[in-house]
């Protein structure tokens, strides 16, 4: 249907096929692991993340919260890091957050709930309601490397507005989150960048 509306789109599976669905599991370990994603490279996260698991197997709020900052930051966490998911996991052990219960509420509800935690912002909220909940018309415009590839597929120059860009992928609704799929899979392979698989 997108290809259809949407020539660009067309030549993204033409060249590429179709996108791995990314879907990630609902709760607290996906949400650490997205936290660790902001404003660095995939690879960088995933080594944080793999390293947490192999100290405490399991990533529960409960487990993460007996951590020192040291043995935290020998998990390559960053100081701001440790107190964003030391912010969430509180927040899940003292029932503030329920997160097992986010995927029955509406998108903006868990925006809400989740933004109202320090560390997790707009960005983070996209990628958890497109990975593990599956919602479908979400474009994080603060995704770099999404909105790189946006800029690729429709020639637009590098200095274009965020008007003129939520213009383009309105025209996307209510399917964006499928759009965004597309964009982030001819940037990987583009770049040639190795995703690995999501637990």
């Amino acid at each position: 249907m997108l290809a259809e509306r949407d020539s660009h789109i067309a030549d993204i599976i033409s060249a590429h096929g179709y996108p791995p669905l990314w879907g990630r599991k609902e709760g607290f370990a996906t949400l650490v692991h997205i936290i660790l994603e902001q404003q660095v490279s995939l690879a960088s996260a995933r080594s944080a993340y793999d390293k947490l698991k192999e100290k405490i197997g399991t990533i529960t709020p409960a487990k993460v919260l007996t951590l020192t900052d040291e043995e935290l930051k020998g998990c390559y966490f960053s100081r701001q890091k440790i107190n964003y998911v030391r912010e969430l996991a509180t927040a899940i052990v003292y029932k503030k957050l329920l997160v097992d219960k986010l995927g029955q509420l509406p998108n903006d509800e868990i925006r809400q709930k989740l933004t109202a935690i320090k560390g997790i912002g707009h960005w983070t909220v996209d990628v958890y309601l497109m990975m593990a909940l599956h919602r479908a018309d979400l474009f994080p415009m603060g995704d770099i490397a999404l909105i790189n590839s946006l800029r690729h597929i429709k020639g637009l120059p590098k200095d274009v507005s965020r008007v003129d860009m939520e213009k383009h992928t309105a025209a996307w609704k209510p399917y964006r989150t499928v759009a965004a799929f597309l964009l982030w899979h001819s940037y990987i392979i583009r770049r040639k960048i190795k995703i690995a698989a999501y637990d």
